[in-house]
């Protein structure tokens, strides 16, 4: 019977909770969006003014390398001027204590408060001359290590000519002057340079010269000192400016920056101020959003607002019409009548699936149930009849009733004991016992335990063994498998018919093969044969015996084996069921 819909409360309605996280989300956004919007204008207002110095990045380099390469600001006019009309900025700058050093042109202002910048090479923030690395010094600012016009000359030379060895032998390289004036060798790997140093005259070229030398020799000077000051000791530093034999670089490095900066400054400019002015010399302005810029941004942010509301409602109600569609049809117990091709859809798929495996395990269990009250109903109903009889004294209590009596009784404890097998392995729990054992002796066994059996229905049974068949299996339920094979041929071969058991053997695994002499199966009925209560027509009816159970349970036992059972047959010529075991039990039923 199909239940009414199910009627979930508004505030766990998909549509509602989804509705909700969207616009959470939504206004998140928008708000975020609307607040970086409102910073980004300021903060870019603030950058065309000139009040951050990333704006100004031309000006303060320019002065830099000016400062680094002049010991005064002297001459500084000509490159104000260039530098204004570069930028359009008035650019003034000042001592550190606000004398005017150079003014780009114009009448004379009122300078702010606060600088744009500190112009000063030996004090540079690396972020904004990353050249200047940890040290803070402009690597523009030489000092002493220039070179005179001679021994430049000279170096040029000798790098033309290692330049020249260089490409001789396939290796080429670029000649750059470094701010000393000195001739650096480009576009070589430290390895290369020190192979074919002595045959270029990279040694030649690496050596300081006399002005260097006295350079080198001045800093070395001043290193030791300040080291000695800090109780450290005697280190020796490098064209390159490196230190060598380092025992603790901290102290070391302080003392090598402190000792530049002390050379260096007789010979750059003294730090100053610099100040960035609009064209006409004012102060350039400060700009920020207008009432009517605010209104007019928290008018979109609202109009985008309730437009994301309205979307997300519909994209909401549309993508959640499939799952009312699903629960509904789980609900009603009815296939689902979803056709999409998304999540939903592949759900609503699986859904259908499962009912109709649902409807066909309903039927199978029911067809079960009304084949296990058939089959306990014959022999029930013969030991009711039986002993009605003997109660009403139609029928003598004797020896023969007794027999007859326990013949059904046999007949039901086998139909239990099947079921009961075949519940085991449902379950999982079918329990095996692996030992050593030798498959041409069980099937000799099981022929002898058979053989009045098939003596009693005129058919022939023999066995038939080739090779070692000596596997681990559990012996018992291996006499269970042939014997249920065993029974199963007899009673389906005719009085002078034949029953064979064939034992054969590879290298992995046995085989038992039952073949007999009987009516065979038809090819339509070969797939149903393992299935539970299952008989073809006439020639596997309930009159040749048997519950239905016995291959059904074969096929499980083998299974728990790791092995498998195949069945071939043909009409009226016989049929051979074939079993393959492994030789060693893996505990992995197939």
């Amino acid at each position: 019977m199909a239940r009414s819909p199910r009627r979930f409360p508004r505030r766990r309605s998909l549509v509602v909770r989804l509705t909700a996280v969207s616009l959470l989300i939504a206004l998140a956004s928008i708000a975020a969006t609307a607040w970086l919007a409102v910073q980004t204008t300021t903060r870019a207002i603030q950058q065309e003014q000139g009040q951050a110095l990333s704006g100004d990045a031309t000006i303060y380099t320019e002065l830099l390398g000016f400062a680094a390469v002049n010991h005064t600001w002297d001459q500084v006019g000509p490159r104000l001027r260039t530098l204004s009309e570069q930028t359009g900025r008035r650019v003034v700058l000042t001592t550190l204590d606000r004398r005017v050093l150079g003014d780009s042109g114009g009448a004379p202002v009122t300078l702010p408060v606060k600088a744009t910048a500190s112009v000063d090479p030996l004090h540079v923030d690396p972020v904004l001359l990353p050249e200047a690395g940890t040290s803070g010094i402009d690597p523009r600012a030489v000092g002493p290590f220039r070179l005179p016009p001679p021994e430049r000359d000279r170096l040029t030379s000798l790098a033309t000519k290692a330049a020249a060895c260089l490409a001789s032998l396939g290796l080429p390289s670029q000649v750059r002057d470094s701010p000393s004036g000195r001739p650096l060798l480009t576009g070589l790997d430290a390895l290369t340079a020190r192979y074919y140093a002595g045959k270029c005259l990279l040694f030649e070229l690496a050596e300081p010269t006399p002005t260097e030398q006295a350079a080198l020799i001045s800093l070395n000077d001043a290193v030791n000192r300040c080291l000695e000051d800090q109780g450290g000791g005697q280190v020796k530093i490098d064209l390159d400016l490196q230190v060598l034999d380092v025992p603790d670089q901290r102290p070391v490095q302080g003392c090598l920056d402190a000792s530049r900066r002390e050379q260096l400054t007789p010979y750059v400019a003294p730090p100053a101020l610099l100040f960035t002015l609009g064209p006409g010399g004012s102060p350039l302005p400060t700009f920020t959003l207008s009432r009517e810029n605010l209104t007019r941004i928290l008018a979109v942010t609202g109009g985008v607002l309730v437009l994301a509301v309205a979307l997300t409602a519909l994209v909401a109600r549309r993508l959640s019409r499939p799952l009312r569609a699903l629960t509904e049809a789980a609900q009603q117990d009815r296939p689902a009548p979803v056709k999409s091709r998304d999540e939903v859809g592949y759900l609503a798929a699986a859904f259908n699936d499962l009912t109709a495996r649902r409807e066909r395990i309903e039927e199978q269990r029911k067809a079960m149930v009304g084949d296990i009250a058939h089959e306990l109903r014959n022999p029930l109903n013969v030991i009711r009849g039986r002993l009605e009889a003997a109660e009403d004294g139609h029928l003598p209590f004797d020896r023969a009733l007794s027999a007859s009596l326990l013949e059904e009784t046999v007949l039901l404890q086998h139909i239990v004991d099947d079921l009961q097998d075949l519940a085991a392995a449902d379950a999982g729990q079918l329990r095996l016992h692996p030992e050593p054992a030798d498959a041409a002796e069980l099937a000799g066994h099981v022929a002898a335990a058979h053989a009045d059996r098939a003596a009693a229905a005129g058919v022939t049974l023999a066995v038939d063994t080739t090779g070692d068949c000596a596997l681990e299996a559990d012996p018992v339920r291996l006499r269970q498998v042939v014997g249920n094979l065993v029974t199963n041929a007899i009673r389906h071969t005719p009085a002078g018919g034949r029953v064979t058991i064939h034992v054969s053997s590879t290298v992995d695994e046995v085989s038992l093969a039952v073949a007999d002499t009987g009516t065979g199966i038809a090819a339509a009925d070969l797939p149903h044969v393992f299935d539970r209560f299952w008989r073809a027509e006439k020639s596997r009816s309930r009159q040749t015996g048997g519950s239905g159970l016995g291959l059904a349970i074969v096929r499980h036992l083998v299974q728990a084996h790791g092995g498998t059972v195949t069945v071939e047959s043909e009409v009226d010529t016989g049929t051979t069921f074939t079993v393959r075991l492994p030789r060693r039990y893996n505990g992995k039923p197939a």
